[in-house]
Parts: structure tokens; C-alpha cells; sequence
């Protein structure tokens, strides 16, 4: 039996899907309506003030503006729902002739042609059969109200009278229960059916709009020039293929089934039915060819049967079915490998024989209209499979000139960060090996020493240790070594050595610390991150406030069922007074900003009240 909170949180989250896609789906249109509006206007101003320049200068205006509708609608997916990664546009330059590169960016002007010629057809189709099965549902339920006060019969009445009369029932009861009866059904149908349909409909505009407006080609991660970049992101080569290859599709429909209809005297709904399949079939190619492919002979063998007796017109392939199965073997040879082209061409030449040999007598001029065909369509193919390899071709190479760039860069990389390591190994390992030595040797240098300075020497040796050991494994990771550094990295267990060590120099250290015996388990990198923040953190109040008194605290918290670890560390003022920063500082805050975000946290500093300093840090667990 189901739970009555399970069904309302099911009725919670249908309704709440519902009225996400209203709002994603009735907006749409009147902003359709304003991009069209607004976008056409300046188009046709810009064309026709070219002449004199005017247009140069607003055509580029008119590329930005589209732009905004463009991400405006990016906005719009991403509040649905959908993802819309953000596109990459060609950087403007600086002044008048800076201005006008943006009219060599072709992610620009795929943004005019759809925010100006695409969304107002496409937000008109989805907002009309939006607001009609929306009125729909409520209309039908309460028919049996409001058709009392009709002055006609009612509409399924009608319906009934002009397909059989003997259905009408006699009694005007019984017609009214009849008509109120079924569309009360009939409305409780488009009320069941209402989320799914809005939410399809939200759908098909969101894959649209995904697909022409995020479609690009992504700029390779770590690596390619600026340039080469954002001209990869920017050239949406998809979207481009969608626009032209619908246009096309469209345009042949046009001409395709009034020709057919005319001139071959094909019954209107079966011209309509036979052509829009074949030309939608190039549309499909593109994402299913062989299903596309599959249709377009289909199609086609439909088209020769009801124009068989068309004669004295060109048969078995009429003129529009023959530049219609010539653009589909066009996509077909440019968007998918050479087999599916030549296979559909195949089939077609096949079709052809079939049709020749199974009419009684063949039509004049049919042999050459099918050898017209097996040519035309066969130069189309080659032309199209020679096309691709073409484009593949360049694009391997401009592929092997970025890897190579790559290559490049990461061999002067390697010669620097060997060059860094060098100068690293010879003055500072060099210098704290010296010390270490000096530290660990100095109770038989200077006799007479006290405890408290043999334990000071012994704390400056093993610190110069570690820092000598963590020195060599930074030399071998610039070097770019192969073998990983096998030395355990610290974490959270060392802090408090750490803040014992530190409290060697001097320096009045209060720490609350974790207590590691409860339940804390932290990731490597993030105790790590923790055990770097700490250092970097006590290094810069040793630097900057000496002698200044400092608090640590780091703490394992739950808020909100999310485990974190609260690292504070915060000193007071100075008691020498202002000091001068050293070289290089700044960095220290910036690489404890890094480390945070690296593993997913956060870093706050500022200054306190008292004249100190204030770092936190929130780490996730």
C-alpha cells in the first residue's frame, strides 16, 4: 500500500516540475518576439547602410547584441536545468578596427541566425501548444456548464452529424449527455497529460537551444595557444551543420511538394506525407544515418510509385526527389565515414533497377533519367567523401601543430623548472645543510653549554632536517623524476609537532588542537592542505609580528550534516612594531588560497582589531 507522504511528495515533485518548465517555456516566446523584432531591424539597417560604411560599424553592434540574447537564453537552460557550458567568443580589440573583428567570429553570427530566425518559429510552436493544453483541460472538464448557454449544438454533435447522422442520439438529453460525457473524458485526458507534454515541449526547446548554442568544440584542457583556442571554441561546426542542413531540408520541402503535386498529379496529403519524410531524412542523417539513409530510399520508392504515371514528367526520379536524395548522400558523405554514403547510393541505384523492371512497359526517357541519377548522385558522393577527408586531413594537422606547440612548451618548462632546481640545490640545500651541520655539531665546537641551549641546537638541527628532506623531494618533482618521493607526506597527526617545533624559536604559541583518539578521518590531500596551511600560516606571523603571541585552532565541525575541518590561526600585533615586508611577500597567502581550493575549501584573512592578523580556513572532510 502506497504511503500517503509518498504520494505528496510525488504530487510536490510533479508540480514542482511543472511549474519549472512553465517558466522556462512561456517566457521564452516574447523574448523570441523581441529578439526578432530587434535583431531584424538592425540586420536589414546594417545590409542596407553598408554602402556607406553605417553598416560596418552597426554590424558588429547587432553581433553583440545577439550574443547577449544568445547567453541570456544559456542562462535560462542552466535555471532549468540543462547544461550550458559557456561558450568562448573571439576577443575584441582596442578601437574602431579592434571593434570589427567581431564580425570574423562565427560563434557570433550563428547567435544572430538563431536568436533572429530560429527561437520565434520554435517558441511559437512551444508556447502555442503550451497555452492551448493548458486551456484545454479546464475548457473540456467544465463543458457541460458552459455549453448550456451555446446557441448551437455542441461540437461533438456536429462531428457526429456530418461523419453518420444515425449516430446523433434523438433526445436532446441525450445528446447533451453524450457531448458534455466525452469531453469531460476528454479534458481529464489533457489535465493527466498536461506535465508531460509542457515538460517535452521545455525538452525539445532545451535540446535545441543546447545543441546550437553550446555545441562547440571544447578548447583542450593544459593546453592550447590563445589563439587557437578560443577560434576552436568559438567555430561551432555541429550547430552549423544543424542550422544549414534544416535550412536546406526546409527549402526543398518548399519547392519539393507543390512541384510534385502539380506536375506529377499526387493526391495533396500523400505528396505532403512522402516528401516532408524524405527531406527530414537529411536532418537525420546527421544524427542516425542509417535509420536517415533507410528513409530517404523508402521515400524515395514511395515518390516512384505515386509518380508512375506521371508521364510525360521525368520518372522513376522526378526532379525534386533527385536533388532532395542528392543532399541527403551530401550529409551522409560529410558527416559519417565513406560506407554509409556509398551504401545508400547503392541502394538507390538497386531501387532504380527495381522500378524499371517491374512496370510493363518502361516510360520514355526513363533510361536517362536513371543513368542522370546514378551519376549525379555518384559525383555527389565522391565529391562529399574527398571533402571530409579533406577536413579531416586539416584537422589532424592543426592537431599535430597544437601537440607539437605542447611538446614545445613543455620542453622550455622542463629546461626552466631544471634551471630552478639547480639554483634550489645549490644555494638553499646547500645552505640548510650547512646549518643542520653547524646545529648538530655545535656542542662539540662550543664546550660549557647549557641544557637549554644544547636542546635549542638539537630543535634547529631537526628542523633543518625536515626542511632539507622536504627540499629534495620538491628538487626531484621539479626535475620532473620518474620515480614518485616514497617519504610519507604529512597531515593532520604532525600539526602538533609542528607547533611544537615552532614554539622552539621562542615564539608563544596557544593551540587547541584536534583530538585525534575521536572519530576524525581526513583525506591525504586534505591533511595535507591542513598541515601546510598551519606552516605557511606560522611562518608569516614569525615574519611579520615577531615575538607576537599566536592561537591555533584546529577543529572537526558539522553544520548542516556536512563535516569540515575549521582551521584558525590568528596573532596578535608585534611588540617590535611595524616591520618591513620581506621580498616575495604575498605569496605565502596566495598558495594557501590554492592548497584550499584544491581539495574543495575556502580561505578568509583580514585584520583584527587589536592590530593583528586573522587566517581561517574551511576544509571539507
Amino acid at each position: 500500500m502506497t504511503s500517503p507522504w509518498l504520494h505528496a511528495e510525488h504530487t510536490r515533485g510533479i508540480a514542482s516540475r511543472l511549474a519549472r518548465d512553465y517558466t522556462y517555456v512561456v517566457p521564452g516566446f516574447p523574448i523570441a518576439v523581441f529578439s526578432f523584432s530587434l535583431l531584424l531591424v538592425m540586420t536589414v539597417v546594417s545590409a542596407v547602410t553598408a554602402i556607406i560604411w553605417v553598416g560596418a560599424l552597426l554590424m558588429p553592434l547587432t553581433l553583440v547584441v545577439a550574443s547577449g540574447f544568445a547567453e541570456l537564453d544559456r542562462t535560462r537552460l542552466r535555471i532549468w536545468g540543462a547544461t550550458a557550458p559557456a561558450v568562448v567568443y573571439q576577443p575584441l580589440g582596442t578601437g574602431v578596427w579592434g571593434r570589427l573583428r567581431v564580425l570574423a567570429d562565427p560563434r557570433r553570427w550563428l547567435d544572430l541566425v538563431f536568436e533572429t530566425f530560429i527561437t520565434i518559429a520554435l517558441r511559437a510552436v512551444t508556447f502555442t501548444v503550451a497555452v492551448l493544453w493548458s486551456l484545454a483541460g479546464p475548457a473540456a472538464v467544465t463543458y457541460f456548464f458552459w455549453s448550456l448557454f451555446l446557441p448551437t449544438p455542441g461540437v461533438l454533435i456536429q462531428l457526429l452529424g456530418l461523419i453518420n447522422p444515425v449516430l446523433v442520439p434523438l433526445s436532446a438529453i441525450g445528446q447533451y449527455v453524450l457531448d458534455a460525457g466525452v469531453l469531460f473524458l476528454l479534458g481529464l485526458a489533457f489535465i493527466a497529460t498536461l506535465p508531460a507534454v509542457i515538460h517535452a515541449l521545455a525538452a525539445a526547446d532545451a535540446s535545441l537551444s543546447t545543441a546550437l548554442l553550446t555545441s562547440g568544440e571544447r578548447a583542450h584542457a593544459g593546453g592550447s595557444r590563445p589563439d587557437t583556442r578560443y577560434r576552436t571554441a568559438s567555430f561551432s561546426c555541429a550547430a552549423w551543420s544543424w542550422i544549414g542542413t534544416g535550412f536546406a531540408a526546409l527549402v526543398l520541402f518548399s519547392v519539393a511538394w507543390p512541384v510534385t503535386v502539380a506536375v506529377h498529379s499526387v493526391n495533396v496529403v500523400l505528396a505532403l506525407l512522402l516528401v516532408l519524410v524524405h527531406c527530414g531524412a537529411a536532418v537525420l542523417t546527421l544524427t542516425r544515418p542509417w535509420t536517415g539513409l533507410a528513409l530517404s530510399v523508402g521515400a524515395a520508392g514511395g515518390i516512384m510509385i505515386a509518380t508512375v504515371s506521371s508521364s510525360p514528367a521525368p520518372w522513376p526520379w522526378p526532379v525534386t526527389a533527385m536533388i532532395t536524395q542528392s543532399a541527403v548522400l551530401m550529409v551522409a558523405a560529410l558527416a559519417r565515414p565513406w560506407y554509409h554514403a556509398v551504401s545508400a547510393w547503392c541502394a538507390g541505384v538497386v531501387l532504380t533497377l527495381v522500378a524499371l523492371v517491374s512496370v510493363s512497359e518502361v516510360p520514355a526517357g526513363a533510361m536517362a533519367n536513371s543513368v542522370v541519377y546514378a551519376s549525379l548522385t555518384a559525383g555527389v558522393v565522391v565529391i562529399g567523401i574527398l571533402v571530409r577527408i579533406w577536413i579531416l586531413n586539416a584537422g589532424r594537422l592543426e592537431e599535430a601543430q597544437r601537440t607539437s606547440a605542447q611538446q614545445d612548451r613543455r620542453r622550455k618548462e622542463l629546461q626552466e623548472r631544471n634551471r630552478i632546481a639547480r639554483e634550489l640545490h645549490d644555494v638553499v640545500a646547500h645552505s640548510m645543510s650547512v646549518i643542520s651541520v653547524q646545529a648538530a655539531t655545535a656542542q662539540y665546537r662550543i664546550p660549557g653549554m647549557s641544557a637549554a641551549a644544547l636542546r635549542e641546537f638539537d630543535d634547529i638541527a631537526e628542523s633543518s632536517r625536515q626542511a632539507l628532506s622536504e627540499m629534495r623531494m620538491l628538487l626531484s618533482i621539479l626535475r620532473g623524476d620518474d620515480d614518485v618521493p616514497t617519504a610519507p607526506e604529512p597531515g593532520l597527526d604532525d600539526i602538533d609537532r609542528l607547533i611544537e617545533s615552532t614554539r622552539a624559536s621562542g615564539t608563544t604559541i596557544t593551540y587547541s588542537g584536534l583530538n585525534l583518539g575521536e572519530d576524525v578521518h581526513a583525506p591525504a590531500a586534505t591533511g595535507l592542505a591542513a598541515y601546510r596551511i598551519v606552516q605557511e600560516a606560522l611562518s608569516n606571523a614569525l615574519r611579520h609580528a615577531p615575538s607576537a603571541t599566536v592561537d591555533v585552532d584546529v577543529t572537526a565541525e558539522v553544520h548542516h550534516q556536512v563535516r569540515s575541518l575549521r582551521i584558525a590561526v590568528v596573532n596578535g600585533p608585534s611588540p617590535d612594531g611595524v616591520v618591513d615586508p620581506a621580498p616575495g611577500a604575498g605569496l605565502g597567502l596566495s598558495g594557501i588560497r590554492e592548497r584550499a581550493s584544491a581539495v574543495g575549501g575556502s580561505v578568509t584573512t583580514e585584520h583584527t582589531a587589536a592590530g593583528g592578523f586573522a587566517l581561517r580556513a574551511h576544509l571539507p572532510l
